[in-house]
């Protein structure tokens, strides 16, 4: 009995219903359809879980031993049932991977040690769970809307022991002023939501920050995008619509274009420059999106004058 080069039944199956006679005759489009995602890549619109986990896979790989130190002193990282990977026997989720890099980021250019940190807009709180589980913070205050200001403060009682839960102080966004007196912080951060705020609020914010700050940390997106393959628009064309309006950058830029995203970032660098008096002591790409940028600014020494922080 000579050689046996059959196909399985499987792919008998595909070449009927996928990889049909026809699809050689139109070319297309067919490797963002479905012929293609049977041959070579699996359809992320169906697989979007398994690109997700690929994903922070590989970013785990590229993790030094200081960052993977940082991450296993964030304890409790699994409340909330998050995707993970394990990677050395490590749990990772891509949250917490993003927040170890950030962290890195700011520890280039700022001594954390007794800091006084102010966040505006900190989601359920996983960037405050990460800096004050790698740093003897004074004092961590917390901005945002009352709804995701619950989530927060239920969320980080569940993760933090008591003694690093009572530095944290939640403030309501109709209460600001009231509730930060005449306190002065050594860091304020912003990452990802200066892009959802009207642009009036933004400067509002970037004026706090001026009046009450030694230096900012931000992270958001170098612009607008109107890529209809990333989610189909599936919310609707109001959705997009609002989202259009928001932030203090809102020109429209090919977000998947290194070279597009790069051109975005001067205008990026003077959109969140809190002041005249600020300079952005350190900038760059923050993996793994393509379209956002994270820059750290420091109040200049002159203008910052000699009084410490309240918080310390």
């Amino acid at each position: 009995m000579g050689p046996s080069y059959q196909s399985s039944l499987q792919w008998e199956n595909i070449s009927k219903h996928w990889v049909t006679e026809d699809v050689s005759a139109e070319l297309a489009d067919f490797k963002s359809g479905r012929p293609n995602h049977k041959i070579a890549i699996w359809n992320p619109e169906a697989n979007g879980i398994r690109y997700l986990k690929t994903l922070v896979y590989n970013l785990a790989s590229g993790l030094g031993p200081a960052e993977w130190e940082k991450l296993r002193r964030i304890r409790n990282r699994e409340v909330g049932d998050p995707f993970t990977v394990t990677y050395d026997g490590e749990s990772v989720c891509l949250d917490y991977l993003q927040a170890v890099l950030e962290l890195g980021f700011v520890e280039k250019g700022l001594d954390l040690a007794g800091a006084a940190v102010l966040e505006i807009g900190a989601g359920y709180g996983r960037t405050c769970h990460t800096l004050l589980s790698n740093h003897d913070l004074a004092s961590y205050h917390i901005v945002d809307l009352p709804n995701t200001l619950g989530l927060c403060r239920s969320y980080l009682r569940a993760v933090l022991d008591e003694e690093r839960f009572d530095r944290i102080t939640f403030v309501t966004v109709d209460e600001v002023e009231d509730a930060l007196g005449a306190r002065r912080f050594d860091l304020a951060v912003n990452i990802n939501s200066f892009t959802e705020m009207p642009p009036g609020t933004v400067r509002d914010y970037l004026a706090l920050i001026d009046r009450r700050c030694d230096a900012f940390y931000v992270k958001n997106p170098v612009g607008k995008y109107m890529d209809k393959s990333l989610d189909g628009h599936t919310q609707g064309d109001e959705v997009v619509r609002m989202a259009m309006e928001t932030g203090p950058l809102r020109k429209v830029v090919d977000i998947n274009d290194s070279r597009a995203v790069e051109a975005a970032v001067p205008d990026f660098i003077e959109a969140y420059r809190p002041g005249g008096a600020w300079t952005c002591a350190a900038d760059g790409w923050p993996v793994p999106w393509t379209y956002f940028w994270q820059a750290l600014y420091r109040r200049s020494p002159a203008a910052n004058g000699s009084a410490p922080a309240a918080g310390r």
